[in-house]
C-alpha cells in the first residue's frame, strides 16, 4: 500500500509538469536553455538567503530567481552576447549560491535536496503552493499566448503587429522565475532546466502547432514524473534524477519512433 507522502509527491510532480510543458516549449523555441540555467542556479543563493533570514524557501528562491531573470532579460535587450553572458551568469550564480549556503550550517545537511530535489518530502503546504503557482503561470501563458508565440517566432512580425517583444520576454522571464521557485523542492536547482527542456524537445517532432507541442510536452513531463517516481520506489534511486532520467528516455524513444 502506497503511503500518503508518495501521492503528495505524484501530485506535486504533476503540478510542475502541467506548467513545465508549455513554458519549456517557449524555452526551446527561443533557445533559452542557458537562460533557464542562469535562473535555476540562482535559486541556490535564494535558498541560502531564505535560511539565513528565516523566511520561506519559496519566497527567497522566487526573489533571487526573479532578480536574475530580470537581469538576464535586460542584458539580452541591450545586445550583450547571449551565450557568453548567460554562461558567465549561470555558473557564477551557482558558485556564489554554494559559497553563501556554506555559511548556513542548517543548510549543509540538506544541500543535495536543494541541488537535486526532495519531492518525497513535499508537504501539504508545499503542494498547495506548487499548484497555486502553476495555475498562475499557466493562466498567464494562456492569457498572453498569441503574443508570446508571435514574438517567439518572429520579433519583427511581432513589432509590426503592435507587440513589444521586450514585454513578452519579461513575461517569460517572470514565469520562469516562478517555476524555478516551485521546482526547487521537486527536482532541485540543477535539474529544473532539464524538466523544462527535455519534455519540450521530445514533443517537438510530434507537434504540428505551438498549442499541440505545449500539450504534448506537458503530457510527456507528467509521464516522466509518474515513471520516475515509480522507478525510484522500485529501484531505490533518487526521485528527482529518476524523473529527469525518465524524461530523457522519453526523448530517446520519440527520436527513435520519428525515424521509422
Amino acid at each position: 500500500m502506497l503511503d500518503d507522502f508518495f501521492f503528495r509527491a505524484v501530485l506535486a510532480g504533476l503540478g510542475l509538469a502541467l506548467v513545465a510543458g508549455p513554458l519549456g516549449s517557449f524555452v526551446v523555441w527561443r533557445r533559452m536553455a542557458y537562460f533557464g540555467d542562469s535562473t535555476a542556479h540562482a535559486a541556490i543563493l535564494g535558498v541560502a538567503m531564505a535560511l539565513a533570514f528565516d523566511i520561506s524557501i519559496y519566497a527567497g528562491t522566487l526573489a533571487v530567481a526573479t532578480a536574475m531573470a530580470c537581469l538576464v532579460s535586460a542584458l539580452v535587450a541591450r545586445g550583450q552576447a547571449m551565450d557568453t553572458m548567460l554562461g558567465v551568469l549561470s555558473h557564477s550564480a551557482l558558485a556564489f549560491g554554494l559559497v553563501a549556503i556554506s555559511f548556513v550550517p542548517s543548510a549543509r545537511a540538506d544541500l543535495s535536496g536543494y541541488l537535486f530535489g526532495d519531492i518525497l518530502a513535499v508537504g501539504r503546504l508545499d503542494l498547495a503552493l506548487i499548484w497555486t503557482g502553476a495555475a498562475l503561470v499557466l493562466g498567464l501563458l494562456i492569457l498572453r499566448w498569441q503574443r508570446l508565440v508571435t514574438s517567439s517566432l518572429n520579433e519583427e512580425l511581432a513589432m509590426a503587429a503592435g507587440i513589444d517583444p521586450r514585454i513578452e520576454r519579461l513575461v517569460l522571464s517572470l514565469a520562469l522565475a516562478i517555476v524555478v521557485a516551485l521546482a526547487i523542492r521537486v527536482v532541485g536547482s540543477l535539474l529544473i532546466s532539464a524538466m523544462l527542456i527535455v519534455p519540450a524537445a521530445a514533443a517537438r517532432g510530434w507537434a504540428r502547432s505551438p498549442e499541440r507541442m505545449a500539450a504534448v510536452a506537458a503530457l510527456i513531463a507528467a509521464a516522466s514524473v509518474i515513471a520516475g517516481l515509480f522507478s525510484s520506489l522500485q529501484l531505490d534511486t533518487p526521485a528527482g534524477p529518476s524523473i529527469v532520467a525518465s524524461a530523457a528516455l522519453f526523448f530517446l524513444l520519440s527520436q527513435a519512433l520519428r525515424r521509422h
